[in-house]
């Protein structure tokens, strides 16, 4: 759905009450407040990809936002394993210290946007057109549209006590995540701003982040109600394994209509697909061409 068009009547029901309104006037566009928070975010993506939106959920709010991914946390479905950076598999040809041949364990689960609560605020912030805006416009992009994947639009990552997500780069181009559940201790974020580039995998600096060195490595402590957004597909990042679970909130948007997930990969993040998939899949392969 394009985020400057209206949603549909059912939606009026959604409101942005749980949002901190006063510092972050997502319903005010114009204000001279939204383009100076709008500067600060566009800066800190453009500076490190990275922009920590601090306390975006009013503190009255918190407390619901977390009891609502808790309460549906027990619905993900499990994944665990070992991965690369690139999420490649073994390349015997290459040295053992290669970045494609560095495997790390992750453990963690994600739970389908068709398991959340339907009048929710997580389901209510994604739907809402004056969020949709404020995430265009902290993107700099001219549109931007909710998924048509009926379980892909909103998810939540659940990290169980003890696990991490180690060091990787994202398939897509940027990420929007609010921390619902802050861990007791640990759980921070820690990225490589710029580790890549097109056509230059860098190899030896993510060899040298693989191995331990700190100076290229950023850490992002976040708190519950704290709104990000990330672009990770050249900034190399991971989560520190922490105390208690670790949970957030993950929306995605697209930057062309209809999008929905392919079979295999929806397969292999929620463990099941609904017909939608099958037939966007038979769509898509009409031609008997990969994409």
């Amino acid at each position: 759905m394009n985020a400057s068009k209206a949603l549909p009547q059912e939606a009026d029901q959604y409101d942005i009450a749980c949002v901190d309104l006063e510092t972050w006037p997502i319903h005010q566009p114009d204000s001279a407040l939204y383009q100076q928070r709008l500067e600060e975010v566009r800066k800190a993506l453009d500076g490190k990809g990275c922009a920590r939106i601090d306390g975006f959920i009013r503190p009255e709010y918190r407390r619901q936002l977390e009891d609502e991914v808790a309460a549906i946390a027990d619905k993900g479905h499990f994944s665990n394993g070992q991965i690369t950076p690139y999420f490649n598999k073994d390349e015997p040809s290459l040295s053992e210290d290669h970045p494609r041949r560095r495997f790390a364990p992750f453990e963690n689960a994600f739970v389908a946007m068709d398991w959340f609560p339907e009048h929710g605020i997580c389901l209510g912030l994604y739907r809402h057109p004056a969020f949709q805006r404020f995430i265009t416009d902290c993107l700099a992009e001219s549109e931007l549209y909710t998924f048509d994947d009926p379980l892909a639009g909103v998810v939540a990552n659940i990290m169980p006590e003890g696990s991490s997500l180690p060091w990787h780069y994202d398939t897509n181009e940027f990420i929007v995540s609010l921390l619902t559940r802050q861990p007791e201790s640990g759980g921070e974020f820690e990225y490589c701003p710029g580790l890549r580039e097109p056509g230059n995998e860098h190899y030896d600096d993510v060899r040298d982040v693989l191995d331990g060195k700190r100076d290229k490595v950023h850490s992002l402590t976040l708190a519950l109600g704290d709104l990000q957004i990330f672009k990770g597909r050249f900034s190399m990042h991971r989560v520190v394994h922490g105390k208690g679970e670790r949970h957030t909130a993950i929306f995605g948007y697209a930057k062309e209509p209809g999008f929905i997930g392919r079979v295999d990969r929806t397969q292999q993040v929620h463990g099941r697909v609904l017909q939608a998939h099958l037939d966007a899949e038979k769509n898509v392969r009409a031609d008997g061409l990969d994409d």
